[in-house]
């Protein structure tokens, strides 16, 4: 019976519900210059435009956002920050910081140098005070891609300086933002204008940085974005927008508009999209009681989310009942039993609590064998 209880207590129900809303008018696709790009929604999973997105094509410092997110769970991980001492192999061609060898920096201003300017000499910093070396770097950063599920994504540099074998796709850049988007340091760095750096040595000096993501004083809604650009990548851009709850990612390979390109994206994705509140019946849920005056009794569900929806509407809505098999009494109307939890495409999109809604006292037990025996009848009886 103990085991029965446990199997009981555990059960979780998974139901897809279809769920009808109004159509909203079909928005025209916008013509884009970029020779791969795709706008990726966060809140469904689901890419809302595409050209030649699964193409393996050089990233240039795109790949810089790899190099941050892994950089900043080093530091997250760590009981105290780590101070990074600049040594002369870590300079590279390219755009810079301009550490000078024997300066010693803080991961987090290290991180927040790298993304503002797209320091390369940043870059390789990071990758050999976390991996040890630019080569055992570039396998984390590979080891993380799987993790994360970039299957058309293979790291070599940490700065994204061309290199035979380092490439990536528009989908795969668009799900690496959206990652490292989760994390709250890496959004706070990277929505910064600029980053004030105080050196740990030579004591006393400072340097500001300056944000070279244009689009973040350019389009309201921008969150978030890396540069890029080599000869053979060209112009490179991923970014994040997030409008009344709907978060956008649009990314442009080889693109030499882009930043009219993202904005024209954006337009056409929020134009699109918007956020509705569902109304799904839970009416007559009923859950048994143990030890109780009442043999079950009625539950109900708080107020439900909203959720994102295109011209078609919502669509399926996935929900999860988080509820136990069973009750013990007493139970008081309001008491709270579980949850039921919404997801659209696999993406969790909120969740509701359940509670009681009415009330079920303890019903006190037979003491003796001829009551017990008399209460086990009277419920069979009853039951018929």
């Amino acid at each position: 019976m103990k085991q029965l209880i446990k199997i009981i207590l555990c059960i979780q129900f998974i139901v897809s519900i279809g769920i009808c809303s109004t159509v909203r008018a079909m928005a025209d696709e916008p013509v884009i210059s970029a020779y791969a790009y795709s706008l990726y929604c966060v809140n469904t999973g689901e890419f809302l435009l595409s050209q030649n997105a699964d193409e393996h094509l050089p990233m240039a410092s795109t790949t810089k956002i790899m190099t941050a997110i892994l950089g900043i769970e080093m530091l997250q991980s760590d009981k105290e920050e780590t101070i990074v001492t600049i040594t002369p192999d870590m300079y590279a061609e390219g755009s810079s910081m301009y550490l000078a060898a024997g300066e010693q920096i803080l991961m987090s201003d290290l991180v927040g140098g790298m993304l503002m300017v797209s320091g390369n000499d940043a870059a390789n910093a990071v990758a050999q005070t976390v991996g040890g070396s630019t080569e055992d770097f570039a396998k984390l950063m590979n080891k993380k891609a799987a993790e994360i599920g970039l299957n058309d994504t293979n790291f070599v540099t940490p700065s994204g300086l061309d290199a035979e074998g380092h490439y990536t796709t528009a989908h795969d850049l668009a799900k690496l933002m959206s990652y490292c988007m989760e994390n709250s340091l890496f959004r706070e760095i990277d929505a910064g204008l600029s980053c004030t750096v105080n050196f740990v040595s030579p004591q006393g000096k400072t340097q500001t940085y300056y944000n070279e993501n244009r689009l973040l004083s350019e389009y309201e809604y921008c969150i978030a974005g890396k540069t890029g650009y080599t000869d053979k990548a060209g112009r490179t851009l991923v970014s994040c927008a997030e409008k009344d709850g709907i978060r956008l990612i649009a990314v442009t390979l080889n693109d030499g508009d882009d930043w009219n390109d993202h904005k024209k994206m954006y337009d056409y994705g929020f134009d699109m999209l918007s956020m509705q509140k569902l109304d799904m019946d839970f009416s007559g849920i009923t859950l048994p009681v143990v030890g109780g005056t009442k043999d079950k009794i009625e539950v109900e569900v708080s107020s439900q989310p909203s959720v994102c929806a295109d011209e078609k509407g919502i669509g399926d809505v996935t929900v999860v009942y988080r509820l136990p098999g069973f009750v013990y009494a007493p139970i008081a109307k309001g008491n709270m039993i579980g949850t039921i939890e919404y997801y659209k495409n696999g993406v969790y999109a909120g969740q509701s609590a359940v509670t009681a809604k009415e009330t079920a006292a303890y019903m006190e037990q037979p003491t003796n064998f001829i009551d017990n025996v008399a209460s086990f009848f009277k419920k069979m009886f009853k039951r018929k």
